[in-house]
């Protein structure tokens, strides 16, 4: 246990995971509150897919462009001011919806610009990370990040559930735009001679490019990366799913929120565990991806709540283990002027896909079966794997590689 948050021995570590768990608890709040009051307004999967293509859509476009930026600038400073503009953001959302002035149309507005936000937050924030530690821990920081934004969602979606009928979704926006407070005040309140920046990155060339290039001439990294790609735009859609699964299927509202929590509860699990491995390999990478499959097919078709309770769990540990595993072996074999860029090409990979693999879920869920617009990832993620291993370099290559590591 020691050797799994062997990276909160650092002051800045410390407090920066500090402020990212509570202020990711009110993230999630929103998140499952936009969804229930999607779900409220139509009644139709195909919506919520729209909502998450929205969210995600400018990371697709901007994602790359974003990572660019992080490595030529001061992370933790851009990282301060698109955590400000996210908190602004939640808190319009709130006061729309608490005066009655709410529409599917403003909510997909807002959605579009937390997304762009976003798309620059994210390789900031991500980067950060890596300067907090030592660089032999980035590997444990990158996993214990992944941690406390999973540990955020146990909590999130439980407390929108339990307050969503007293309070209504207006509030939950605002309790969620209120716990930026706690991020804005760990990142100021940082000792910036502690940290370990990485060298900046020089103004024109093509960093995105260069960023591409260097994947595309890594064999077993550009193998992870298609993988990524693949499964993520496919499997991970449950907000689009969970929804409406958890109305038709087993006849409760409020399973949608509880659900998410029993899926994050897997996913801590997953990320404590791969965050207390000295060394995060390809096959690690795989073995997240089976049993990330495994939870897909088993929730899909789980015969009352209480069973699907049990199998979000493995889902949440594959998804989890899934995750911090591209993240870091992306991290530990990138150049540290580079990886900004990687981050960026990272969250393009896995939440980029989103725009594309949302409202086709969500169509699947209208109009083939809801038990298949979550299981068909599940179908998809195993063929990944065989996709993986394909496309690795020879075997005793690939051996090699994993001793040296």
């Amino acid at each position: 246990m020691a050797d799994t948050f062997r990276s909160l021995e650092t002051r800045n570590a410390k407090l920066f995971f500090s402020g990212l768990l509570v202020s990711n608890i009110g993230t999630w709040m929103q998140f499952t509150a936009s969804s229930l009051l999607i779900y409220r307004l139509t009644g139709k999967a195909t919506d919520l897919g729209l909502n998450v293509m929205f969210q995600f859509l400018p990371m697709l476009l901007l994602g790359a462009w974003a990572g660019a930026l992080s490595d030529r600038y001061n992370r933790l400073r851009v990282t301060l001011f698109t955590q400000s503009g996210l908190a602004m953001q939640a808190i319009v959302l709130g006061v729309l919806d608490l005066t009655n002035n709410i529409s599917l149309t403003a909510v997909y507005a807002l959605s579009l610009v937390l997304g762009v936000v976003n798309a620059f937050d994210n390789p900031a924030r991500r980067g950060l990370v890596t300067e907090l530690v030592e660089p032999k821990n980035i590997s444990n920081a990158v996993s214990l990040n992944t941690a406390a934004m999973t540990g955020s969602r146990i909590f999130g979606p439980a407390l929108a559930t339990l307050l969503v009928g007293p309070c209504g979704t207006g509030w939950l926006f605002i309790f969620n735009g209120l716990s930026f407070a706690a991020i804005l005040f760990s990142i100021l309140a940082m000792d910036t001679s502690q940290l370990y920046p990485a060298p900046r990155s020089a103004r024109g060339g093509k960093p995105v490019r260069e960023a591409l290039s260097y994947i595309r001439q890594d064999r077993s990294l550009f193998a992870v990366f298609i993988v990524l790609t693949i499964v993520s735009t496919f499997a991970f859609n449950y907000s689009v799913v969970l929804p409406k699964l958890a109305d038709q299927r087993w006849g409760s509202d409020s399973g949608f929120g509880w659900l998410l929590a029993m899926i994050s509860v897997g996913s801590l699990l997953g990320s404590l565990f791969t965050a207390g491995r000295a060394v995060v390999t390809v096959r690690y990478f795989a073995v997240g991806c089976v049993v990330l499959a495994a939870g897909n097919l088993a929730l899909a078709w789980s015969p009352n709540l209480w069973v699907a309770f049990i199998a979000a769990v493995p889902l949440g540990a594959g998804g989890a283990m899934f995750i911090s595993g591209a993240n870091a072996i992306s991290q530990v074999q990138a150049p540290a002027n580079m990886r900004g860029r990687i981050l960026s090409l990272t969250a393009v990979a896995f939440l980029g896909s989103t725009p594309i693999g949302g409202p086709i879920t969500g169509w699947v869920a209208d109009h083939v079966s809801i038990e298949w617009a979550l299981g068909y990832g599940g179908v998809i993620s195993i063929a990944s794997v065989f996709l993986l291993y394909i496309m690795l370099p020879a075997k005793k290559e690939a051996l090699q590689q994993e001793a040296l590591a």
